[in-house]
């Protein structure tokens, strides 16, 4: 590749709802500028972004891919985001270095939730963004209807800037509205016709929508076509780019990515109105914490932020990274200002998809990858020694579902979790946390679909199989009365017998909140000998994580020790640790109730869907704890037992149509229905019975 500077480079994510062409859009251009010899398709595996062998398998994007390209003496790096809501991380990396966005909207299905997610995620980086209504070529495509579908929802940000022609049902091409000109064809058979007859009227009118986008990005431009009525092109331009730059004009193109028509144009676009990095200002803060800034520019010191992490079982750890101002050259001495420790540069290569090139030198703006980098993690900002520089932490969605995760075959259990450690560096939203309590390890993640592709890519990059199972849930056990319980241990043998003998009053914590164990010494007159009750408390702490009704933990207990005798010769710790557990197993007798753990749930949906989360709230024995207001959508807070929520982030994006979510904390436990505990007993029995 050519050398560029910042002023002469593109980076731009393209976003949008699964399935609305955004993989084959990026394949079209990449062909189009000659980038890659022929277009591969989602549907062959042959996309130049779509190279994992799971999303070869599924056809759907799961990871970002880079894929730059030439065209124009600019320099564009497309990024290509999966539009399924499982892969949601995917988006954050991108947009923290990306100056603009592509949305891809579908020609038939008009604005959807992807898309929508894709704008919030926009307004929340700052993005400038573009709307493209792809699939242009389908039956029962509606370029009209797309677009009254995308200003019902966002009015007069959208400035549709090319107008679709179509002939005998067929999209063949293009009105560029800025320069009153049409074209058919696409690449280099591109070719400039008369605007027909039919479309004067409608092109005036996109004119004029245009006009009067351009000229309310500026003051300046803004009076004087309050004077004028019109602005010259060079002014509309001026007002366009400002108002893109600024997110409050996005303009709206259309395209086919299958037949290519529209591509090129597209692609002027990109260079004519998208925002370049150069001069873009980054606020960070030094080892000091005092706040400091970064320009976009090659003469600045060198900073850099990696934004994505690739795990190769062959090359090893690879970096994604954008120089965010400075050059980078394999002379750069590298400080990882979030470790706070130095890294060698090694090769700098230029990824596009799987494939890698290399290169000497990446100026302010670029984005390439860096390999083996010991201490580099997702978000981290890499920068010289000698002026280090941090700029804000990524943040990632927090994960929705937990599995139990289980190594498949014994003995494999290492090479598993390795595995998964692994994968975890590719992808943050992954979380892998060890339960103590159940002694179940947890996989937690976006979605079902996203756990079922992390153990598939376990499999295929690291060799190692493992099973998911829905976790176990964390009950616990107490009482509800009082009672006095005998253990008696005695036991005659040759020599030595062993001899314990303990009363217990076992009771419910005075405060129904405190969950603890308390033990309380009431014994008198020497019944038992001091140096033995310590013994007791250590066998009642033992017996306390096995309760009595299914084996989970007991809490909110008090145990008081006031009687029991001993033998001078038979008496020792064993026999009072034994004498102990048979007075624990009497507490069968004192009404034992099984406990389970109720979350703080908020689920935020828009108002048409409220019914429903309240109605399945209410199916899940969820008690509505509050609903409020929270921007345009509805907060609805509820407390709900954690048995009922493993598939709720399944459960909420189908009822929602993926506009819902939702977050959720440990708030208490609390006693379980008796029929619910009837059946958790019988399977705890069961399960017991099996293990023996």
């Amino acid at each position: 590749m050519k050398d560029y500077t910042a002023a002469n480079i593109r980076n731009i994510s393209v976003l949008g709802h699964g399935g609305e062409g955004k993989t084959t859009l990026v394949e079209a251009m990449l062909y189009a500028t000659g980038t890659i010899d022929r277009q591969g398709r989602v549907e062959d595996g042959t996309a130049t972004t779509d190279y994992d062998p799971e999303e070869i398998r599924r056809q759907i994007s799961i990871s970002a891919a880079i894929a730059p390209l030439e065209y124009q003496d600019t320099k564009i790096n497309l990024v290509d985001i999966p539009g399924f809501f499982d892969f949601a991380g995917e988006m954050v990396g991108p947009l923290a270095v990306c100056e603009g966005a592509l949305i891809c909207v579908g020609a038939v299905n008009g604005l959807d939730v992807g898309a929508e997610k894709a704008w919030a995620a926009c307004d929340k980086n700052h993005n400038a963004r573009m709307i493209v209504v792809n699939n242009m070529d389908r039956e029962n495509a509606n370029f009209h209807k797309a677009i009254e579908t995308i200003t019902s929802k966002y009015g007069s940000h959208v400035a549709p800037i090319e107008l679709p022609i179509v002939e005998g049902g067929q999209f063949t091409g293009v009105v560029c509205v800025l320069e009153n000109k049409a074209y058919t064809g696409e690449g280099k058979t591109l070719k400039e016709i008369p605007i027909p007859d039919s479309m004067a009227d409608e092109v005036q009118s996109a004119r004029e929508t245009i006009m009067e986008a351009a000229a309310g990005a500026d003051e300046e431009l803004m009076e004087k076509f309050f004077e004028e009525m019109e602005l010259s092109p060079e002014d509309t331009m001026l007002g366009l780019r400002k108002g893109i730059a600024e997110g409050t004009v996005v303009p709206v193109v259309c395209c086919s990515s299958i037949t290519r028509v529209g591509i090129a144009k597209l692609l002027d676009n990109i260079i004519g109105l998208m925002p370049s990095p150069a001069d873009r200002e980054i606020e960070g803060t030094n080892l000091q914490g005092e706040v400091e800034t970064r320009i976009c520019k090659d003469d600045q010191p060198f900073s850099a932020r990696v934004f994505k992490t690739l795990a190769d079982p062959f090359v090893g750890k690879l970096s994604l990274l954008k120089v965010t101002s400075g050059v980078l050259t394999a002379d750069t001495a590298l400080f990882n200002a979030n470790a706070e420790k130095a890294e060698k540069v090694g090769t700098i290569y230029i990824q596009r998809g799987k494939k890698q090139s290399t290169t000497t030198k990446v100026v302010a703006g670029d984005i390439c990858a860096l390999a083996k980098l010991t201490t580099v993690a997702t978000g981290n900002t890499l920068c010289e020694a000698g002026k280090p520089i941090k700029f804000d932490d990524l943040q990632f969605p927090a994960p929705c579902i937990s599995m139990a995760v289980y190594a498949k075959k014994q003995g494999e259990e290492d090479k598993v979790f390795s595995g998964l450690a692994r994968l975890q560096e590719e992808d943050p939203t992954i979380r892998i946390e060890k339960i103590v309590e159940t002694t179940e390890t947890l996989l937690s993640g976006m979605g079902e679909l996203h756990l079922e592709v992390i153990a598939k890519k376990l499999a295929s990059k690291f060799g190692a199989e493992c099973q998911l199972q829905d976790p176990k849930i964390p009950y616990r056990e107490s009482i509800r009365k009082k009672l006095d319980c005998e253990g008696r241990h005695k036991k005659q043998t040759g020599g030595h017998g062993q001899f314990g003998h303990v009363v217990i009053e076992y009771r419910p914590n005075d405060d129904p909140t405190d969950t603890e164990f308390h033990f309380e010494d009431a014994v008198v007159g020497g019944v038992v000998p001091r140096n033995f009750i310590p013994a007791v408390e250590k066998g009642l702490r033992e017996n306390i994580n096995h309760g009595v009704l299914a084996g989970f933990p007991v809490v909110g207990l008090t145990a008081k020790l006031h009687f029991g005798s001993y033998h001078p010769v038979d008496s020792s710790e064993m026999a009072f640790k034994t004498a102990t557990r048979l007075s624990f197993k009497k507490l069968i007798d004192a009404s034992p109730v099984l406990l389970e753990p109720i979350y703080h749930v908020e689920v935020l949906v828009p108002d048409e869907y409220m019914g429903d989360i309240i109605g399945d709230m209410n199916k899940r024995r969820g008690r509505i704890m509050g609903m409020d207001k929270v921007d345009d959508l509805q907060c609805v807070t509820a407390e709900v037992p954690q048995a009922e929520m493993f598939k709720y982030a399944t459960d909420l994006r189908s009822m929602t149509q993926g506009r819902g979510s939702f977050s959720m904390r440990f708030e208490r436990y609390e006693e379980v229905p008796a029929a619910d505990a009837k059946k958790i007993v019988e399977n705890a029995k069961r399960d017991d019975e099996d293990e023996e």
